[in-house]
């Protein structure tokens, strides 16, 4: 049984005024149900949604989503519409103030028209946002601004907007950024029941898992994987296996090519040195023309076969090689931030107990959003109170931060010169080393960091910690997923294996914290409480 087609592109291009094409000849197809949508940053994922929504026309070709369904569009910025109401993230907003203008004895037929049949939509939104989001369910929630909601409440509120109208197609841009754990259970809940189409952006894999196709979007191709991304992890194993068993068996080819295109010039040397000695011996010179010319014939003829033998061997190698991918693994060397196991680093102060971080522990500091743990990161950085319930107390002077926003990078300044000030007595050709093991080469570490893309910028920021010389002792990491794509979350994992520093880190994501080998995980509460929570 086909399945149907709920977008199509052909040949989709689009490129911003001035610019070269974000999106060039694209040419796939998302089916009806629960699709995820992966590619690094900057492929153009977002700019994909944007044209599908109607928010870009395409430069050319042709983007059709079945029956010209209406499109629900959730960005990734959803959360700085603050001015914005609870009323208008349900779409509902009309409704509300038709239904006010009534009351207020105001008959205008145009009020009738905008509420239709939908006297108790106000009636309807709350019960399924008291449901759902559980913090709202009061009438006067409708009017609340979205600068007085918190990240995981916006987002769930929109959802459930675009539920109740039954918007036949959705789409969400990196929806679990910045939700704390209960929020992105509500959000996997919604998902997990979620009637349509619906077309997620996302790095985070324990939402990836729960849907029923993965698509793509690289190097300006687009494919589409059934199963949620563990099946497209497998797929892609199976893929690059055979596709790295064609690069050697191209290279055996090149190798045989090769070795029978020098036997052959062998034996044309050998051959024109017999005919040089038959000429001194004194053989007939016409039939020695003859037979030379004929010879050279043949033997250029030989050549050029051979030659294109080996040119086409050499390129059945490029096209094997061009189909391995070479996504960034970091293998690091990294400087020995001599942290013994009984060295205290960090003591964490809650309420009800303190906490020692010490040697080359892995922690994790999780909690609901709003109780303070960016604040006790900041204070065990910066030294200061943290003016909460807890606290914090660095106990070493060597401590690495990367904060949420990469705003201790200087944008005029090069990778190199980054590098350089935080590690001033290595020498330069060991950091040109060190950022090319960060993906950094030549070119790029001597670009500014302004102009550098955001996953750029975030590895300039990690090296900087990592390649700091005295060695960072501690690192404090405030969500470090936040934005990156599966490609850098994959190189920040292996650089955190390669330190053998005291590691704190805040993060909503699951999986990136289950990767991390942590020791323990602490939980913050509203209360400044701590409590140890099993680290699996």
């Amino acid at each position: 049984m086909s399945i149907q087609s709920a977008i199509v592109l052909d040949r989709l291009t689009f490129a911003f005024p001035g610019d070269e094409p974000v999106l060039d000849g694209l040419t796939a197809s998302f089916a009806a149900g629960r699709t995820g949508l992966i590619g690094a940053n900057g492929t153009g994922k977002t700019t994909l949604f944007r044209l599908i929504a109607g928010e870009l026309t395409p430069t050319s070709g042709t983007l059709t989503v079945a029956g010209n369904a209406e499109v629900g569009y959730l960005p990734q910025n959803l959360t700085l519409r603050t001015d914005a109401q609870v009323a208008d993230l349900l779409g509902i907003r009309p409704i509300l103030d038709a239904l006010d203008a009534l009351e207020a004895g105001d008959a205008d037929p145009a009020h009738f028209d905008a509420i239709g049949d939908r006297w108790d939509a106000g009636e309807r939104a709350l019960a399924r946002l008291s449901a759902v989001v559980g913090t709202l369910g009061e009438p006067g929630d409708l009017r609340r601004r979205v600068a007085r909601l918190s990240g995981g409440e916006t987002i769930l509120t929109a959802l459930v907007g675009l539920e109740l109208a039954r918007t036949p197609v959705v789409l969400l841009d990196e929806p679990t950024n910045n939700l704390d754990a209960a929020a992105r259970d509500r959000l996997y809940a919604l998902v997990d029941g979620w009637r349509g189409t619906l077309l997620i952006a996302s790095h985070d894999l324990d939402l990836l898992e729960r849907l029923d196709a993965t698509a793509e979007l690289r190097y300006g191709a687009l494919t589409v994987y059934g199963g949620p991304y563990s099946a497209y992890a497998e797929a892609l194993a199976v893929e690059q296996e055979a596709a790295r068993q064609a690069v050697r068996t191209a290279e055996q080819r090149v190798k045989a090519e090769h070795r029978s295109r020098m036997e052959a010039q062998t034996r044309q040397a050998r051959s024109t040195r017999q005919g040089r000695a038959a000429r001194d011996k004194g053989d007939v010179k016409v039939v020695l023309d003859f037979r030379q010319n004929r010879a050279e014939k043949s033997q250029a003829d030989d050549r050029a076969m051979h030659a294109a033998r080996e040119a086409a061997a050499r390129a059945g190698l490029a096209d094997a090689e061009a189909r391995v991918r070479d996504d960034d693994r970091l293998t690091l060397t990294l400087p020995d931030p001599q942290v013994g196991s009984g060295r205290r680093l960090a003591e964490l102060r809650g309420t009800d107990r303190s906490v020692v971080i010490a040697g080359p522990e892995r922690v994790g500091l999780v909690g609901p959003n709003g109780v303070g743990k960016t604040t006790l990161l900041r204070a065990l950085v910066a030294g200061e109170p943290s003016h909460l319930p807890a606290d914090a107390v660095a106990l070493t002077d060597r401590i690495g931060y990367l904060p949420q926003r990469l705003d201790g990078l200087r944008a005029d300044r090069t990778p190199l010169q980054e590098l350089t000030a935080r590690a001033p007595h290595v020498p330069d050709r060991e950091l040109r080393n060190a950022l090319a093991s960060f993906s950094l080469p030549g070119p790029l570490a001597t670009r500014p960091i302004g102009a550098l893309s955001g996953g750029e910028r975030f590895r300039v920021a990690l090296a900087a910690l990592l390649l700091a010389e005295p060695a960072n002792q501690l690192l404090v990491l405030d969500e470090p997923t936040n934005n990156l794509d599966l490609d850098t979350v994959e190189a920040l994992v292996g650089a955190l294996d390669a330190y053998r520093g005291g590691l704190l880190v805040v993060s909503h994501d699951r999986a990136f914290l289950r990767r991390l080998g942590l020791t323990r995980v602490l939980e913050l509460d509203a209360d400044g409480g701590l409590t140890d929570r099993d680290a699996a």
